[in-house]
């Protein structure tokens, strides 16, 4: 038995998910949860339909992006994921779709608007659309460097990563993570859903106005603020 297995199995449940929650169509997507103690990842095989997928097909990389373990190639992304665990050392799982709003807005090269409360009980600044990749990133090792744009993107910016939880890059499609590979599920449904309503809004009304100060520091407090009293608590 593979000393993976609970790993691999935490990655797959995430795999599955994305097409229940329709952020994928057909292999447009993956998944990655890490373990720090061992420093590995493991994450979806390229190319391998949902429907065919198995636990045991899921792949086990290291910070590097090389195979520790699986017999079939990782995800054409794994580059990215790397870098990302390797550069954020609190996050516990990545995923990447091309969910058709959010990749609509990576498309369009614009951060999404933060026009109501829905947004800001996850985040209180847009979400931010991290600029085309520059021509040597593309050249060279395309993959490691996305990761690098969406970290070059967010300390840009002054974002702390742990409070973004997702981004857009700029051109191709959306990227979040979390505290754990279910949490950055989680962020990818409500990145997708956050970009369908801010598109709505601008359909209804073009001149929309973002959502006040007071409201973005209401909504994400009573959920994240050392006060919060959204939920059961502990």
């Amino acid at each position: 038995m593979s000393k993976y297995k609970s790993l691999k199995e935490e990655a797959y449940e995430a795999n599955m998910r994305l097409p229940e929650l329709g952020l994928v169509l057909f292999t447009f997507g993956n998944a990655s949860a890490v373990d720090r103690d061992k420093a590995v990842f493991a994450i979806k095989p390229s190319g391998v339909p949902y429907d065919d997928l198995k636990p045991e097909d899921i792949v086990i990389c290291d910070y590097e992006g090389e195979v520790v373990e699986g017999k079939m190639r990782p995800s054409s992304d794994t580059k990215t994921h790397a870098v990302l665990y390797k550069e954020w050392d609190k996050i516990g799982g990545v995923v990447h779709t091309h969910s058709t709003y959010g990749t609509a807005w990576a498309q369009s090269l614009l951060d999404i608007p933060i026009f109501g409360t829905t947004h800001a009980d996850h985040l209180v600044t847009d979400i931010p659309c991290a600029p085309p990749m520059k021509d040597e990133y593309i050249e060279g090792d395309y993959e490691h460097m996305t990761g690098y744009q969406i970290i070059d993107c967010l300390n840009e910016r002054g974002i702390d990563y742990m409070d973004a939880g997702m981004i857009l890059v700029g051109n191709h499609a959306p990227f979040t993570w979390g505290k754990d590979v279910a949490k950055a599920v989680y962020n990818s449904a409500v990145c997708e859903e956050v970009a369908k309503m801010a598109y709505l809004t601008l359909q209804i009304n073009p001149n929309a106005n973002p959502l006040k100060e007071a409201l973005k520091k209401k909504h994400f407090e009573r959920k994240h603020g050392k006060d919060a009293y959204y939920g059961q608590g502990c």
